[in-house]
């Protein structure tokens, strides 16, 4: 695994004040999501109104979810974080550990299961390690298979079975002799 120097911003389980950043922050997730929202109502309506863009949509949608499965991380692979959100209450939250941060992985708005809030932005973060350890060297992940064999060219075929025949014709002579 390659060397990831994760960020860390405030300390999610201290006393913590809200900035106007913060406010800022949490005030565009909340248009933002409102504007989202407003599409995705518009989107499914003209669906409704077209059975064939539907079925094309969930066949579209189910491709897409079979593809996300088919990218699972392993455990040593995930990065989990202490995340205090908007509301203040703290949460964990889990990243690809390529990244950096949680915020830069995708996770600025999340839900409180406390406060069943959707949507609040992450004010502070830190990270708390990896969801389990690496593979030791017995355990390590086995190489990849060798590359497909290159196809053989006409010549090396033609060579290859004018010895074939000379084998076979050794062969029968010493059999009948």
């Amino acid at each position: 695994m390659r060397e990831v120097e994760y960020r860390s911003t405030g300390v999610p389980l201290e006393e913590y004040q809200l900035t106007r950043s913060d406010h800022h922050r949490q005030k565009e997730s909340e248009e933002s999501r409102k504007g989202a929202r407003r599409q995705a109502d518009e989107d499914n309506a003209r669906c409704r109104a077209d059975p064939a863009m539907a079925e094309r949509r969930r066949q579209a949608f189910e491709e897409v979810a079979n593809l996300l499965q088919s990218f699972k991380k392993q455990d040593h692979e995930i990065v989990r974080w202490r995340v205090r959100l908007y509301c203040g209450h703290i949460i964990e939250a889990e990243a690809h550990y390529t990244y950096s941060d949680p915020v830069s992985a995708g996770a600025y708005s999340k839900r409180c299961p406390e406060c069943v809030k959707d949507g609040l932005t992450i004010v502070a973060f830190e990270p708390i390690g990896l969801r389990a350890e690496p593979p030791g060297p017995k355990e390590a992940i086995p190489p990849p298979p060798p590359p497909p064999l290159k196809k053989p060219t006409r010549a090396e075929l033609a060579a290859r079975v004018t010895a074939l025949k000379k084998e076979n014709e050794r062969l029968r002579a010493k059999l009948s002799g």
